[in-house]
């Protein structure tokens, strides 16, 4: 039979647990002499989950990821070097003219019309149906 090979995965993996194991432990060994002394356990009798320091970026790590944040931004919205660009590029406010306007409402009116005509026939049809039953 042979020996399961150990990788740092595992190693980490079986620190990990038995620190864990040690927090439990050494919890449970503070609250026996609270017991036995009588006193409630301190706070700094039973040490706290151990955590990573936080990493630290340099002042200039965060201002190069600053400027490539501005750079995406700007190339999202369209813009290039200059604001002045942007508004010669863009195209301008389209307006209705008063005749279209005049074609849209008369367009407009002539449907509606044609839609209570039709709703009057419907109308008219249906109480005709109902008045030869009785």
């Amino acid at each position: 039979m042979q020996a399961p090979t150990l990788t740092n995965a595992i190693i980490d993996a079986a620190i990990l647990g038995f620190e864990e194991q040690n927090r439990r432990i050494d919890a449970q060994i503070a609250d026996l002499r609270a017991m036995f002394s009588g006193r409630p356990a301190d706070i700094t009798d039973t040490p706290g989950p151990t955590r990573r320091p936080r990493r630290k970026m340099s002042a200039a790590g965060r201002k190069a990821i600053a400027e490539a944040q501005r750079k995406r931004w700007a190339a999202a919205k369209g813009q290039g070097q200059s604001d002045s660009t942007v508004s010669t590029t863009s195209k301008p406010k389209r307006k209705l003219s008063a005749a279209g306007k005049a074609a849209i409402v008369a367009a407009l009116k002539k449907r509606w019309a044609a839609k209570r005509a039709g709703a009057g026939q419907a109308g008219g049809a249906a109480s005709k149906k109902t008045a030869s039953k009785k």
